[in-house]
């Protein structure tokens, strides 16, 4: 495995900021994992668990090179998720996740960051494919999917659970006016 020094980028949308983990985001997220949100990434969690989290989603970057930022409204700086690459040991392939806050559903967010992160992956580090894994039960998620231009490619077992594995279009799809064609 190698490691990387973790220079993490900083991604702008026309609304969002996608930015490094740190210390700073140790409440948001102890407080997303213990809400009911986090059921369907492996929480609940308590406050421990979740910061053991943080320090995970942190060393990936380390160790791969890429990762999870968190996502802030520009505007406002607001912190309302974790939007970004995920590739853990024993994950099918390099994935696209997003994590979104209470009260930050609903307005385009998950969407709009996963677009940075996809056009980061493609652009920058040259994958040529990705995937998301969504439970059935998460509909929310599987719409994202859907308006990334994702289908449905299969499934995934996590541990005793299968999880549904949603394709992306590729880099070549997508400069040729597929999903939102680089916009």
């Amino acid at each position: 495995m190698t490691t990387h020094l973790a220079l993490i980028p900083t991604l702008h949308t026309p609304r969002l900021t996608l930015r490094a983990p740190g210390a700073r985001d140790a409440e948001a997220l102890m407080a997303f994992y213990a809400s009911d949100r986090a059921r369907f990434v492996g929480g609940p969690k308590d406050r421990a668990q979740a910061w053991r989290q943080l320090g995970t989603e942190i060393g990936h970057w380390v160790m791969r090179g890429y990762g999870r930022w968190m996502v802030d409204v520009t505007e406002t700086g607001e912190t309302v998720g974790m939007v970004g690459l995920w590739n853990p040991e024993g994950w099918p392939e390099p994935e696209i996740g997003w994590d979104l806050f209470e009260g930050a559903e609903g307005r385009g967010y998950a969407t709009e960051a996963a677009e940075a992160a996809r056009a980061h992956a493609y652009d920058v580090l040259g994958w040529s494919t990705a995937i998301s894994l969504v439970d059935p039960e998460n509909h929310g998620s599987a719409a994202v999917a859907r308006r990334l231009g994702a289908a449905p490619d299969g499934t995934f077992t996590m541990g005793d659970h299968e999880v549904v594995i949603y394709r992306h279009p590729g880099p070549d799809a997508l400069s040729e006016g597929g999903a939102e064609a680089y916009a």
